[in-house]
């Protein structure tokens, strides 16, 4: 048999006849020790994010109507001009404070619905427009004066598969914490198992970026390495080898590396928002999906992409209502001192 027959063989759909109960399954906590975590996500939050925060799946901004999220405490508007382009800036109408989000879109141009100021993008009446990005997945603004950084042009987007041969959907989240308690839960594999036992199983970190996994790593990367079965349905699960990076402070990627769908990519985006009423920080989660595979039949997954988003966006869902908590825990403990962090 040839390497890669053996491949496809270990990593191919399979039955488990007998799952191990949950509370059998071999205990994580001494491999999760805190200081790798803490490792790599001060090395995450070392690295240029330029400026660049994610708004909103680009789907969400449609043309014809605009899109208001308040990020990093910083009213934001967006929409779509008469060429379908990203158009963002800030969210008062520059002549009385109208909430811009509220203003209906004719043509490509914002209107204002309290005085009938329009804004096609461009700098108008004190108004100044915010760079904006839009990868095909994604819509991206950049707020130089919140993230204080140095900027850069493009934001960091992870290589994903082609988008003519790919499924994409994405889940959006928020929960009462900081971005660093979503991007220290995704670079934390270990809990995967134990969390989530709704979806995965036979999960091992078999390298860390400090050599310190279950297998043949030797921690020359600065990712953690997973084998860990997907459940799909029933008893059957899918194995696949994954890897978690954080290529940014604000993101952490899986991709699959080995197995079904390799090439398929999980972004996680974590973007702050701002303070609610009590003054607890809160970030949304925006975690785009885009799998691949190169089975024949997924031809007829991605021609019922649209039927498929929301199935994934809730499986999504359910993942993050345990991380969100997960995160949340994590802030509450860090606010009072009682974690580090």
């Amino acid at each position: 048999m040839t390497d890669d027959r053996a491949r496809r063989g270990r990593y191919a759909l399979r039955m488990r006849m007998r799952p191990v109960p949950w509370e059998r399954q071999p205990p994580t906590w001494r491999e999760a020790r805190p200081g790798i975590v803490a490792d790599a996500l001060k090395r995450a939050q070392a690295r240029p994010g330029g400026n660049w925060y994610v708004l909103a799946a680009g789907r969400d901004i449609r043309p014809g109507r605009p899109f208001g999220r308040t990020v990093a405490g910083v009213e934001v508007v967006a929409w779509r001009g008469a060429d379908g382009r990203l158009r963002t800036g800030p969210g008062a109408c520059p002549h009385l404070g109208a909430p811009l989000k509220d203003s209906p879109v004719r043509r490509g141009t914002l209107i204002c619905r309290w005085h009938g100021l329009a804004l096609d993008g461009t700098a108008f009446a004190g108004w100044e427009p915010f760079p904006a990005y839009d990868d095909g997945v994604l819509a991206w603004v950049r707020l130089d004066r919140a993230g204080g950084g140095t900027p850069l042009e493009r934001p960091v987007v992870p290589a994903r598969p082609h988008p003519a041969g790919a499924v994409d959907a994405v889940y959006t989240g928020v929960g009462r914490c900081e971005p660093q308690d979503v991007v220290a839960n995704r670079l934390d594999p270990w809990h995967g198992a134990w969390l989530h036992p709704y979806s995965f199983v036979d999960l091992t970190v078999v390298d860390t970026p400090a050599g310190d996994g279950d297998g043949d790593g030797d921690g020359d990367g600065d990712g953690f390495t997973v084998e860990v079965s997907f459940k799909v349905a029933g008893r059957a699960t899918v194995p696949v080898r994954a890897v978690f990076t954080a290529p940014g402070p604000r993101t952490v990627v899986m991709r699959i590396v080995e197995g079904e769908g390799q090439g398929s990519v999980v972004e996680t985006h974590a973007t702050p928002l701002g303070p609610d009423a009590a003054g607890r920080p809160r970030t949304a989660v925006i975690e785009a999906v885009v799998a691949a595979s190169d089975r024949p039949g997924f031809a007829v997954a991605r021609a019922a992409a649209p039927v498929l988003r929301p199935l994934i966006r809730a499986a999504a869902g359910r993942l993050w209502r345990d991380d969100l908590a997960y995160a949340e825990r994590r802030w509450a403990l860090r606010s009072t001192g009682a974690f580090p962090g």
